[in-house]
């Protein structure tokens, strides 16, 4: 039977960033709102979010995020609570942008990637998470370099080391884009930066649990990616 319990965990949503990959597209919107399958990327992606169970979201957000509030406001019109964190005067990084947003969160909370659509039960990513006894979980998929550069080692279902720079050639899995944290992993962290640097010394300190996915992610942070989601979402729906 399938299980449709709740999620528990909220879901934050890093759609602050600039988007420069995706211009002229994105000179005028958000990336959130670039049409995607006949509309724009967040809806895609707050259905998705409704389907496993996602009960509520705060967007992280900052270069024109007033537009993705004023389009989706509180999420009744998706069955989702959503509440909204500004990165304010400056950009924060990945990192900053989460830990303003703490008190929106509360103790531990899912995070999403704003241009990531990703095939993935919720449900057991939160049920391996609590398993784990860890203070985050990061979800991997092996890559092999496919579709982006691989930079996760992980065998017997840990994560052995992470690295955005210095790769390996034992690093055969990607971030998949889809983690969960205790919010007492952002204690002491500058008012600004990447969320990468946790994601590092969680795992080197053997605080970070993984969960691997089996199907491939999709993303709109380029023009190639957003092709590929195009033609992805527009098969599915034909299959509906």
């Amino acid at each position: 039977m399938t299980d449709t319990a709740p999620v528990s965990l909220p879901v934050a949503i890093l759609a602050g960033g600039l988007a420069t990959r995706l211009r002229p597209i994105t000179e005028t919107i958000p990336k959130s709102l670039v049409h995607v399958a006949g509309e724009p990327f967040m809806s895609h992606q707050l259905r998705m979010l409704k389907a496993q169970g996602v009960t509520r979201a705060v967007l992280c957000i900052g270069h024109l995020g007033e537009r993705i509030e004023a389009e989706y406001g509180d999420g009744a019109g998706w069955g989702i609570e959503l509440s909204y964190s500004y990165d304010g005067p400056r950009q924060l990084g990945t990192g900053g942008a989460l830990r303003q947003a703490l008190p929106l969160l509360g103790g531990a909370f899912f995070v999403l990637y704003g241009d990531s659509y990703l095939p993935i039960e919720y449900r057991a990513v939160e049920a391996a998470w609590r398993a784990s006894a860890q203070p985050a979980l990061m979800t991997v998929f092996r890559n092999e370099g496919a579709w982006d550069t691989s930079n996760v080692e992980f065998a017997d279902g840990r994560i052995v080391r992470y690295d955005k720079k210095d790769r390996t050639p034992a690093m055969l899995h990607i971030d998949y884009g889809l983690s969960i944290f205790s919010s007492a992993t952002f204690a002491g962290r500058p008012e600004a930066f990447d969320l990468s640097e946790i994601q590092r010394d969680l795992v080197i300190a053997g605080k970070m649990a993984g969960f691997e996915s089996s199907h491939r992610f999709y993303e709109i942070g380029s023009h190639a990616g957003l092709a590929e989601l195009e033609a992805f979402l527009t098969q599915s729906l034909k299959t509906l």
